[in-house]
């Protein structure tokens, strides 16, 4: 169908709406990416892949929308920009298909859903609402069907460009290896140059920002190589996969036991970067232990919208179980700590302090570097806070106290 000028007045309601879908609340974005996300679990379950997913589908309504604010009604180009071509370069290193492009259709249904909810506030005039949706409809259309074509070909052309490419391949030999299927171990070792006898530490090292120059990432991968290796005066052989654009995969072989401030260090001058560590296994069982950790360790953090850089396994096993409902989680903290959860960090950690110390006032002080009487005046403050004693609360405070810091500033903010 032939595109159409459409009248003054239509032209005025697309603006109208666009401007609104320009500006949505913070409660129907987080619906959005939700829905996107949940449509394939691959790369809800990948927090690097997912944080680029989203972006692209967020930069995809800013993208239609001001293109309908600028021209309404007219076809809207589409939207292959750096992003969106940076998404498929993703998909592709996770080895997922075009399958994965379903994520689009999800989230042009939630979009249009909402599109909906404002042309209807914007007039109840139904020949107006039947053009305001036509044209809507017929453009959103085309609009996502060029841009999921741009993506295809952009997707087929890094197929392409990486069946050679060494890193794809210890990526596969890799995944075979975790996935315990029918590769030998010492078949493994040599195409990998990484032996499975030794104790292993895993990392996992990613960006969460979006920036195709992964300089900086990778140079805070080598200076945590450096950090860890237990013989400073041999050469490291550590293991290191390209898992996105954006995300290492890493493990070395005999690592000193993790010094978190020292490592903590390394990414003080890059504030984007993430580093989630598993505990130190041996053997090859022990290779995908550590991996495991390190991969819940990062679900974590990127699902609680962690600002903490570094997070390490066995500092936050229990806060990983206990936050695998963030929702659940939230309600936990509140109900445990009630006003309390709001107090400064510093009595948090006088009461933890004493809590971890088997409630010893004497012990804690000395941990604290404290008088015994400020350290009791300081609990009778969080007890007047708490909703119920601490003698009765004891390990649910404790639990709750060491999951609260590592919530982001919006992590209370889910909803159902």
């Amino acid at each position: 169908m032939a595109w159409r000028q459409p009248s003054q007045r239509i032209q005025e309601l697309i603006r109208r709406g666009a401007w609104i879908a320009l500006n949505p609340s913070r409660e129907w974005l987080e619906e959005f990416d939700r829905a996107t996300l949940s449509a394939f679990p691959p790369i809800s379950d990948d927090p690097g892949l997912a944080a680029v997913v989203t972006r692209s589908n967020r930069a995809n309504l800013v993208y239609f929308a001001s293109a309908l604010l600028r021209t309404p009604g007219a076809p809207v180009a589409p939207n292959l920009s750096s992003e969106t071509l940076r998404m498929a370069r993703d998909l592709v290193r996770r080895g997922l298909d075009v399958s994965a492009l379903e994520v689009y259709r999800v989230g042009h249904n939630v979009a249009w859903r909402r599109w909906i909810e404002i042309a209807f506030e914007l007039t109840a005039d139904p020949q107006e609402l039947r053009e305001l949706l036509d044209l809507a409809f017929r453009s959103a259309n085309e609009f996502v069907d060029g841009t999921l074509a741009g993506i295809t070909a952009q997707m087929q052309a890094e197929y392409d460009a990486l069946t050679q490419d060494v890193n794809v391949e210890r990526r596969r030999i890799v995944d075979l290896v975790l996935e315990r299927a029918a590769i030998k171990p010492e078949r493994a070792e040599a195409q990998l140059n990484y032996l499975f006898d030794p104790s292993h530490t895993a990392a996992i090292i990613w960006s969460a920002e979006s920036d195709d120059d992964s300089t900086r990432l990778d140079e805070v991968v080598n200076a945590y190589i450096q950090a860890v290796f237990k013989d400073a005066a041999a050469k490291p052989h550590p293991l290191i996969v390209l898992a996105g654009v954006s995300t290492r995969w890493v493990w070395v072989g005999d690592a000193a036991p993790v010094d978190a401030e020292r490592i903590r260090a390394i990414v003080q001058d890059a504030p984007d970067v993430r580093i989630a560590i598993g505990g130190p296994a041996a053997g090859i069982d022990g290779f995908r232990r550590s991996h495991r950790e390190a991969l819940t360790t990062q679900r974590m953090v990127a699902r609680l919208r962690s600002t903490q850089q570094v997070a390490i396994f066995a500092e936050v096993e229990m806060v990983a179980l206990l936050t695998e409902n963030p929702i659940g989680a939230n309600e936990f903290i509140r109900a445990t700590l009630g006003d309390f959860e709001s107090a400064s960090p510093a009595l948090h950690n006088t009461v933890l302090t004493y809590l971890t110390a088997a409630s010893n006032a004497s012990r804690a002080a000395k941990l604290l570097y404290t008088h015994r009487n400020t350290l009791l005046h300081r609990l009778d403050a969080a007890q007047r806070l708490l909703p119920r004693p601490l003698e009765e609360s004891a390990l649910e405070v404790a639990i709750a106290l060491k999951a609260l810091p590592w919530r982001g500033p919006q992590s209370g903010d889910y909803s159902d």
